[in-house]
């Protein structure tokens, strides 16, 4: 299958979870004339709502109710979202379990949730950029223009000094290793700084790959695009990568299932892209870098304890052992999702 026919499995897929969420049944409508049977199943009606299929008995057939039905259903502004957000910011691990063990009318699905924040999270970042600037800083460009001037000139000084050994009948093999190693260090540094030459980097392996890394060179921005557009569609693909990480830190607890990883880490997720969504605004609106780091570096962590803790009942030591191996599989993760998106933006 080719890259096109996976993005559109991604497509499909998203698309798929998104309409499921929106709208999980049959239907809901609001509107004026009574029937006497459902209009989307024929059951006879005994309520206002079809017990066969769930739709409304009453259907609209007004321009009024259309837009009413578009910003709900956009909005989804109801009590269900006033009861998961503050739970899924502070109680985590309450919400996680009430939600396992039966609660579902109450909450906001783990699901509808997690695809609202990627979207959320893909129109923030595409407007006002993400919550820690892309570019270098100033003084880190002027850092690295030193240091890569310092390593040129290293070069040059070992260069004519090798020139000065040969000149004098010396034997020279010494000098040879340590300009071959200023240069490897010199060629970091301009790979660093993005001045390295792309036609200078060789790439072994099979033919595609050296074919996919070719048109890679040949049009660099398409395919940070490529990526980037990726990582909208195929952003469900971080639950199935991260469920069996969190099942380890269970191997030999067989109370928990699978599924209650699966609601564990879509919560998780859901709350790490609205955190950087949150993040992202409070930098665009001038919160300071250095806030912003500190909470990259604290929050994580803690929510990720507190929603173990409370989610499966653990102490505080089994707790925190297992937010230590979390974080770290967490890590792993993201490493292959990040990989999956490079193979796809190379196809």
């Amino acid at each position: 299958m080719g890259g096109e026919g996976l993005e559109a499995v991604g497509d499909m897929v998203t698309g798929g979870m998104a309409a499921r969420t929106v709208e999980p049944g049959a239907g809901e409508a609001r509107a004026h004339g009574e029937e006497e049977r459902c209009l989307n199943c024929g059951t006879v009606l005994i309520g206002d709502y079809c017990h066969a299929c769930g739709q409304h008995g009453h259907v609209h057939r007004t321009l009024t109710a259309w837009w009413h039905d578009l910003a709900h259903g956009v909005l989804h502004l109801d009590g269900k979202v006033w009861r998961t957000l503050p739970l899924l910011a502070l109680k985590p691990g309450k919400l996680t379990r009430r939600y396992i063990e039966g609660e579902r009318a109450k909450f906001v699905s783990p699901m509808a949730i997690f695809l609202f924040s990627v979207f959320l999270m893909f129109v923030t970042f595409t407007t006002i950029g993400g919550p820690i600037a892309a570019n270098l800083n100033p003084p880190a460009q002027a850092e690295m223009a030193a240091q890569q001037e310092q390593a040129a000139a290293r070069v040059a000084e070992l260069q004519a000094e090798l020139a000065r050994l040969r000149a004098a009948g010396q034997a020279s093999t010494e000098a040879e290793a340590r300009i071959a190693q200023a240069e490897r260090e010199l060629s970091l540094i301009e790979l660093a700084s993005g001045e390295a030459s792309a036609d200078a980097l060789t790439i072994s392996g099979p033919g595609w790959i050296r074919k996919a890394v070719d048109k890679a060179r040949a049009n660099p921005s398409l395919l940070i695009y490529k990526i980037q557009n990726n990582a909208y569609k195929f952003s469900w693909a971080l639950i199935p990568i991260s469920v069996p990480f969190v099942a380890l830190l269970f191997l030999f607890q067989r109370r928990f299932r699978m599924y209650d990883h699966t609601v564990f880490v879509t919560y998780s997720i859901a709350f790490m892209t609205l955190f950087l969504v949150a993040l992202a605004i409070l930098r665009a609106a001038g919160l300071r870098e250095g806030v912003i780091e500190t909470a990259l570096f604290l929050v994580p962590p803690i929510h990720m304890y507190r929603q173990l803790r409370g989610s499966y009942a653990l102490s505080r030591v089994g707790a925190g052992f297992r937010t230590v191996l979390l974080l770290l599989f967490s890590l792993l993760a993201a490493l292959l999702f990040l990989g999956l998106l490079l193979f796809l933006g190379l196809l």
